[in-house]
């Protein structure tokens, strides 16, 4: 067992340093004030600059939120080749797999980020981003966790800093209680409407192509035999 721990320790170690080398890849490891790194570790500015410094075109920015190894963050760039995507987890060794797979594939149009998603609003300008997805979040299920989900009221107010009016929101999950935790905070919200909500989005035609992609732990929840919900809202 401890050489597993230690085997595991030293592979998320060369991750790290690996992930310094990454042309696609920016994180922050400092909250106060919040700085963002980019390639060999440089800070870097990057508020409002998404899309001139890194993307070097004027496309529409979705952000995959709790992206994990960043599996929507590529299927969607490789299926939107005129979009631009970012995925955005704290965790490096995640983060490691999917930007590793955009620059095998060479997709130009991903990139990730690693920070806390509490932290978003320091790296977006309002109306920078257009578009976000989360998918398979952290349903923080134990008693007194709820102001920790992602669709929490203290998060879409982070996500109003950055998103632009009308723009699209997605949760994609496997926890009913999330789900109908959101269902009950978007309800709640003077501002959020509702467009579209599926309790079980695989017992008919899909409602969108982007529902086709499927998460390493959306694959591991459907063998357990759960079924996927999915809402779509607007917050602005």
């Amino acid at each position: 067992m401890l050489v597993q721990l230690i085997m595991s320790r030293r592979n998320k170690l060369q991750k790290f340093a690996e992930i310094l080398t990454f042309p696609n890849v920016y994180e922050n490891l400092d909250a106060y004030p919040p700085r963002l790194s980019g390639i060999d570790g440089k800070e870097i500015q990057m508020k409002g600059l998404w899309k001139e410094k890194h993307f070097k075109n004027d496309n529409p920015i979705t952000l995959e939120l709790a992206c994990g190894r960043g599996e929507y963050t590529v299927a969607l760039a490789e299926k939107y080749p005129n979009r631009n995507f970012i995925g955005v987890d704290i965790k490096g060794a995640r983060i490691w797999k999917g930007a590793r797979i955009a620059q095998e594939k060479k997709l130009d149009n991903a990139a990730f980020l690693r920070t806390r998603i509490e932290l978003i609003a320091a790296f977006f300008e309002q109306g920078e981003i257009d578009e976000i997805w989360i998918t398979f979040p952290d349903p923080f299920l134990r008693k007194g966790k709820s102001n920790r989900r992602l669709t929490a009221p203290k998060f879409l107010d982070h996500y109003r800093k950055i998103l632009k009016q009308d723009g699209l929101m997605h949760l994609k999950t496997d926890e009913g209680v999330l789900s109908e935790f959101t269902l009950e905070v978007l309800k709640a919200d003077k501002i959020a409407k509702i467009l579209y909500q599926d309790t079980d989005i695989y017992a008919k035609p899909l409602p969108m192509e982007e529902l086709e992609v499927k998460t390493y732990y959306e694959n591991m929840h459907l063998k357990k035999g759960k079924t996927i919900k999915y809402i779509r809202f607007t917050i602005n």
